[in-house]
C-alpha cells in the first residue's frame, strides 16, 4: 500500500486527508472554500493514506461535508462506502464483545479499567465511525490480575506474554490485552507518585453511547488526557504513531477540557518529565486537526509541530508502513526492527523526554531479550 509520490504531491494529498479528518472531527466548523483539483489517482491515494492512519470512517464523514462539485469519483465513494460500513460493523461487534467482557468480570468479582477503545470513542460524534482496534483492560491490584488470568487457564484461553509485562489472546474474534499497569511510564522513580495520583482522581462508570446497556469503568478525565498523552509518546519514541490516535487525543481534549485543572495539568506533566513532550503534541492538535486553543489541557505550546509531524507521516498506523520497516514474520527480526526503529528516533526522545526514554528503552531490551 506504499504511495509513491514527489514530494510536492505528497504535501497535497496529506493536506486533502488531514482537511477531510478536520471536517470529520468538527463538522461545517470549518469553512471550506479550496478547490482540492483532485485526479482520480489523486483520490485513490487519498483513501489509500487514510486506511494507513485507520481514519477510513472519520474521512468518509468528512468527505460527506465536500461541496457535490469536489467528492471523489462514484467508484471510490463505493468502496470508501463499504469500507465505513465495515468500520461500523466492527465497531458494534467490538461493543457487544466488550459487554460480554465486562459482564463474566463482573461475576468473577473483577472491575477492569478500559483503556483508551471503545471509551475513547464515546468522545466523537459519530464514535461507530471510528476505526477500532483491540481492547485493552487495567487490573489495577495484582489479586484482580492474578483472578483474571485464573479465569482464562480454566477456560482454555491461550494467552501471550508481552514485553510490557502485559498478556494478550484472542475471544470472540477480538485481540484483548491486559495491562498491570495504567500509565506508559516506565520511570521507576515516578511509579509512587502516579499510584498517588491514581488513587485521588480514580475512575468513573461510563455507558457506550451506541450501546447504552454497557456500562465499562474508565478513567477519570484527568487520567485519561495523561494516559493518552503518554500513549502517543512511547509509539513516537519507537516504532511510530499514526492520525487515528492524534484525532483520539483531539476528541478526548475538545470533550473533557471543562473537567480538568490546567495549572495542576501542567505540574503534573512537568513533574513527569513531559514538559517539553505536551508542548509539542499541543501544537500537532492545533496546527494539523483543527483543535481550539482553549481547548488544550494547559495553553503551553511549541513553535512548530514538524518534528512530531515527521513521524506521524512516516509510517502510518503505529510505524506499519514504515518504509524503512519490513515486515517480520520471525520474532527476533521484529524485536531488532523495533530497536532499530528506537534508535532511529532517539534525537527526538532525547529532547522531548529523555528521562521517560531512557527507562521506556531499558524496559523494551528486558522484555525483547527475556
Amino acid at each position: 500500500m506504499e504511495i509513491k509520490q514527489d514530494g510536492a504531491r505528497q504535501e497535497k494529498l496529506r493536506n486533502v486527508l488531514l482537511l477531510l479528518v478536520r471536517l470529520g472531527l468538527w463538522g461545517d466548523r470549518e469553512e471550506h472554500n479550496t478547490r482540492l483539483n483532485l485526479t482520480e489517482e489523486d483520490w485513490n491515494d487519498v483513501f489509500r493514506l487514510a486506511m494507513q492512519h485507520t481514519v477510513t470512517g472519520l474521512a468518509f464523514h468528512g468527505v460527506s461535508h465536500l461541496p457535490d462539485s469536489q467528492i471523489p469519483p462514484q467508484s471510490l465513494l463505493v468502496r470508501w462506502m463499504a469500507e465505513t460500513d465495515a468500520v461500523e460493523r466492527r465497531n458494534r461487534k467490538m461493543n457487544g464483545v466488550l459487554g460480554q467482557l465486562y459482564n463474566i468480570f463482573h461475576e468473577k468479582g473483577l472491575n477492569p479499567i478500559l483503556q483508551k477503545g471503545q471509551g475513547v470513542a464515546n468522545y466523537y460524534e459519530s464514535p461507530l465511525l471510528r476505526v477500532c482496534g483491540d481492547i485493552d483492560l487495567y487490573f489495577n491490584n495484582k489479586k484482580a490480575w492474578d483472578d483474571a488470568l485464573d479465569f482464562l487457564r480454566k477456560n482454555n484461553i491461550t494467552f501471550v506474554k508481552q514485553a510490557d509485562e502485559g498478556i494478550s489472546y484472542r475471544w470472540q474474534g477480538v485481540d484483548i490485552e491486559h495491562h498491570s499497569r495504567l500509565f506508559d511510564l516506565y520511570n521507576p522513580f515516578l511509579q509512587g507518585f502516579v499510584r498517588k495520583l491514581e488513587g485521588q482522581k480514580g475512575y468513573r462508570h461510563t455507558a457506550l453511547s451506541t450501546y447504552p446497556s454497557v456500562i465499562v469503568t474508565t478513567p477519570s478525565p484527568f487520567l485519561d488526557i495523561l494516559l493518552q498523552s503518554l500513549h502517543i509518546l512511547k509509539h513516537s519514541v519507537s516504532r511510530g504513531i499514526g492520525l487515528r490516535q492524534m484525532c483520539d487525543m483531539a476528541r478526548s481534549c475538545y470533550k473533557l477540557h471543562g473537567e480538568i485543572d490546567s495549572e495542576e495539568m501542567k505540574a503534573v506533566c512537568k513533574k513527569i518529565g513531559l514538559h517539553r513532550w505536551c508542548p509539542l503534541l499541543h501544537t500537532f492538535l492545533i496546527d494539523y486537526l483543527g483543535l481550539p486553543k482553549d481547548c488544550l489541557p494547559y495553553e503551553d505550546t511549541a513553535p512548530s509541530a514538524a518534528p512530531l509531524a515527521e513521524i506521524v507521516w512516516r509510517g502510518g498506523n503505529f510505524g506499519q508502513y514504515d518504509s524503512m520497516l519490513v515486515y517480520e514474520s520471525v520474532a527476533y527480526r521484529r524485536k531488532l526492527n523495533t530497536i532499530r526503529s528506537f534508535m532511529r528516533n532517539m534525537h527526538f526522545a532525547s529532547y522531548y523526554a529523555p528521562k521517560e526514554t531512557f527507562w521506556y528503552f531499558v524496559q523494551l531490551l528486558k522484555g525483547q531479550f527475556k
